[in-house]
């Protein structure tokens, strides 16, 4: 079961890294790269390894739900490079004047994919197999805030049962809660990325691929204002090099213009 205290931990968890790392001047060698949740492995990587090759540039990465780090961007937290999960946390930092829009690539593409738990014996045939009664709770991150929320959101009404399956919604402050969800079997079932159902293997099964209204793409910025804008356009530059797209396609990414 999904109980308010385990659900306030998590509140306290993001309020407090939110505050550290707002709080927190970015040193002269800092490159603060906001990106979005499912980034996390794979970004960790690829900012070690840009790490190697300019040895004077420390690089921290700051992980959430896209559009909260756009408005973490938006209240002046620091930050050098903004990537997120779809295009309209995107749209909406450019709307607000907070990345370069010269700056701004696309670097890779995703799926959407349904997972249960390792153990379950649900077995969907399809989207509307949500909506029978032994289905009781389904993760997903929030439409409202979370790129994940809303390509489930768009799949689901694409399906006509969106009225169904969201009144047994547990939504998630991001993807990777969403996959926590459904590890620990609290939830019937749950809507992540491909690359994210990959990184509990052991703990969740894909059993559904999802078609999507939207092709799952990620674009990535310098954002505006930068004190380090030279290293920031080097790190996304990195993203997009042969080096930084072998590191992403390691988990799971596939290249930009594979989105459909």
């Amino acid at each position: 079961m999904i109980t308010s205290r385990r659900l306030l931990k998590h509140v306290l968890l993001i309020a407090t890294a939110v505050s550290v790392l707002t709080c927190a001047a970015a040193r002269a060698d800092e490159l603060v790269v906001s990106a979005a949740a499912s980034l996390t492995n794979a970004f960790k990587a690829v900012g070690e390894a840009y790490e190697k090759q300019h040895p004077g540039t420390k690089v921290l990465l700051n992980f959430g739900a896209s559009d909260v780090l756009m408005q973490q961007i938006v209240k002046g937290a620091p930050a050098d490079v903004f990537a997120s999960a779809d295009q309209k946390a995107m749209d909406k930092a450019a709307a607000e004047k907070v990345v370069v829009p010269a700056s701004r690539k696309d670097f890779a593409a995703n799926s959407l994919v349904l997972i249960v738990p390792s153990d379950s014996r649900f077995a969907p045939a399809s989207l509307n197999d949500l909506t029978t009664a032994s289905v009781k709770r389904v993760a997903y991150g929030d439409p409202a805030s979370v790129p994940v929320g809303r390509y489930t959101q768009g799949a689901l009404q694409s399906a006509g049962v969106w009225d169904a399956v969201s009144a047994k919604a547990v939504l998630a402050s991001n993807v990777r809660q969403s996959l926590d969800y459904v590890s620990r079997g609290e939830v019937d079932a749950g809507f992540v990325f491909g690359t994210d159902a990959a990184v509990m293997p052991d703990r969740v099964k894909i059993a559904l691929e999802v078609p999507t209204q939207t092709p799952i793409s990620y674009p990535i910025a310098v954002v505006e204002g930068s004190h380090h804008a030279a290293d920031a356009q080097a790190f996304i530059a990195y993203v997009l090099s042969p080096a930084g797209q072998a590191l992403l396609a390691k988990f799971g990414f596939k290249p930009a213009g594979a989105a459909h």
